[in-house]
């Protein structure tokens, strides 16, 4: 049962972060990126911190190194080049490109932690990076990629970074809401100061922007980094990050309901980013043992 309930948490996570992307369109369209992405996490962290002090716990200082380097890495990182690449790129490209992200993170982990990848990672690699080749190439002859292609890319690998980092650096005896809370002031507070230092005005966006940022806040931001947060914890960066392959099936999904369909680039794509992570994936239901920080 509580096997069942990790897995539920990663795949609720993974759905609110495949709404981001289609969410995000409007958002930008009102908004900075700098902007919306400190407004974003600044309500997120406010509302993270009221659910910690109502809890009565508090965030230790001896960790605050840590906190600082996943919040910079996670949140600012992320969030930064996330608002800027949907200012120019698709809901769904983004999503796709997005999906690279357990390759990604295998890759990270091998660096930073020398786990090395798989026979079957090394085969899915240069199939996952075909795909997104073909999503952001558009398929046809003219070779262009957009910039917010690009900074989407970023994000994902920052992203990766994050999950490893989290695995490696979340403090084990601190429960996960005050960890997140502290994880997304961090965020929070860069965020803030690089719109405030590059002199971004902040606004009252309209209705169904400040809607779709809400949603962004809420359920993209303090409900999926809490369940992803406790989902790494249980299942590991690498397992977690099957689950990812969500992301892109939720944002697509979304998009048709919207009356804007995938192309046959993102079918084609899509179906060589998820299929090689799947691929690269398999045999980790299998392991017996998965670490845990509780």
């Amino acid at each position: 049962m509580q096997r069942f309930t990790t897995y539920l948490m990663v795949i609720t996570a993974a759905v609110f972060w495949g709404a981001n992307f289609n969410l995000a369109v409007p958002v930008v369209a009102e908004m900075h990126p700098f902007v919306a992405g400190a407004t974003r996490y600044l309500l997120a962290a406010a509302v993270m911190l009221m659910i910690m002090c109502w809890r009565r716990e508090r965030i230790p200082l001896r960790y605050a190194r840590q906190y600082l380097l996943l919040g910079v890495v996670g949140v600012f990182g992320f969030n930064l080049l996330f608002f800027l690449g949907m200012q120019t790129t698709s809901a769904v490209n983004g999503a796709l490109i997005m999906a690279l992200n357990p390759l990604l993170t295998s890759i990270v982990a091998y660096v930073l932690l020398s786990d090395r990848p798989s026979s079957r990672q090394l085969l899915a690699y240069p199939v996952g990076f075909a795909g997104v080749g073909v999503v952001v190439l558009g398929g046809g002859a003219a070779l262009h990629a957009a910039i917010g292609d690009v900074y989407i890319f970023g994000a994902s690998l920052a992203w990766a970074f994050y999950n490893v980092l989290l695995r490696k650096h979340m403090p084990s005896d601190v429960s996960g809401i005050a960890s997140t809370a502290a994880i997304m002031s961090a965020g929070a507070l860069a965020l803030t100061a690089v719109a405030v230092l590059a002199g971004k005005p902040f606004i009252v966006p309209s209705v169904h922007a400040g809607s779709a940022l809400l949603v962004m806040t809420l359920g993209g931001g303090v409900l999926a980094y809490l369940f992803w947060n406790v989902g790494v914890a249980k299942l590991g960066a690498a397992q977690a990050a099957i689950f990812l392959n969500l992301v892109p099936v939720a944002s697509m999904l979304i998009a048709v309901f919207e009356g804007h369909p995938p192309n046959h680039a993102q079918w084609l794509g899509g179906l060589l980013v998820i299929g090689a992570v799947l691929f690269a994936s398999a045999g980790f239901a299998g392991k017996s043992s998965v670490p845990s920080a509780s």
